[in-house]
């Protein structure tokens, strides 16, 4: 998931979420929930807009193991480190993040090329990917502006 909306730098050095931010998360957050989405984990960067999207999320999602801060998911961290994580996944999780780093690692698993863009993500929006006989494939997409208010 790509963190929300956040304040610009020069407006804010910490770039928390903006309103705008913390309400499309919170919206993605309860249909997410609404629909049965289940994740064990959830890992974030450390960046405040990250964290507080992540904190969000868990409030309505309850991942069993809990929201964690991991390093190499900053938006310029290559995406092999992350990579490695996910591949051995047997649990379903959720990274919450940024881009380019997120676009990054996706098109990583997906195509095998990270420089590949296969999703334009949005602020706010969760892609789910899959795997199955060995690939990655994305199952799905939610973003803000697919719920209705």
């Amino acid at each position: 998931m790509q963190h929300g909306e956040a304040k610009p730098e020069s407006e804010n050095p910490e770039r928390p979420l903006t309103d705008k931010g913390r309400s499309e998360v919170l919206l993605v957050a309860c249909h997410a929930a609404e629909i049965g989405i289940e994740v064990s984990k959830m890992l974030h960067s450390g960046k405040l807009r990250a964290k507080q999207t992540a904190d969000i999320l868990a409030q309505h999602l309850h991942p069993r193991d809990g929201v964690h801060e991991m390093a190499g998911l900053s938006p310029m961290d290559p995406a092999e480190p992350a990579r490695a994580i996910i591949e051995d996944l047997k649990k379903p999780m959720m990274i919450v993040g940024h881009l380019p780093h997120l676009s990054r690692l996706l098109s990583l698993l997906v195509t095998g090329n990270p420089e590949m863009e296969v999703v334009r993500f949005q602020m706010g929006g969760i892609v789910s990917l899959a795997k199955s006989d060995g690939k990655w494939s994305v199952a799905w997409i939610l973003t803000p502006n697919m719920i209705k208010r």
